[in-house]
């Protein structure tokens, strides 16, 4: 059972949290393009995708963590540190996406906003994508695991 909740827990983080993170990035640049040709029709339609990429994969990235809380139970590492900080990091990531990245951008896509808020954006997209990766590196390297990681 194990391994099958592993893998579904890493299927999900590939399959959900991959395009938020790359979508994520892409919108500012993308919402820069929109507010400098408001006339644009497909700049802003361009982000407007973006953002709705972002949206539909946050909320299916719920299965992340669901599934791996199911893999840490079944593999007996729920008190571990790493895991732990992993926890606590993937919080503050959705924390982030949620109420840093995600108004912003609906903001932008509605007209609310400027160059500077996109500049802000990308720092919380860079922050969110830099926990994200810290939590992939924890995942992998496991400090303190016996397993030879």
């Amino acid at each position: 059972m194990t391994k099958f909740l592993l893998a579904v827990h890493v299927i999900a983080a590939i399959v959900a949290v991959g395009p938020v993170t790359v979508a994520a990035s892409m919108f500012p640049p993308a919402a820069r393009r929109a507010l400098a040709a408001p006339d644009d029709e497909r700049a802003l339609a361009t982000a407007r995708l973006l953002h709705r990429i972002c949206q539909v994969y946050a909320v299916v990235g719920v299965a992340v963590p669901v599934f791996g809380f199911a893999t840490a139970s079944d593999m007996g590492v729920l008190g571990d540190t790493w895991l732990i900080v992993s926890i606590a990091l993937t919080a503050l990531a959705a924390v982030v996406l949620g109420a840093l990245v995600l108004p912003r951008q609906s903001a932008l896509v509605e007209g609310t906003g400027d160059r500077r808020a996109t500049v802000r954006l990308a720092m919380f997209t860079g922050i969110f994508n830099l926990l994200w990766a810290t939590v992939t590196v924890l995942m992998i390297v496991r400090p303190g695991s016996t397993t030879g990681a």
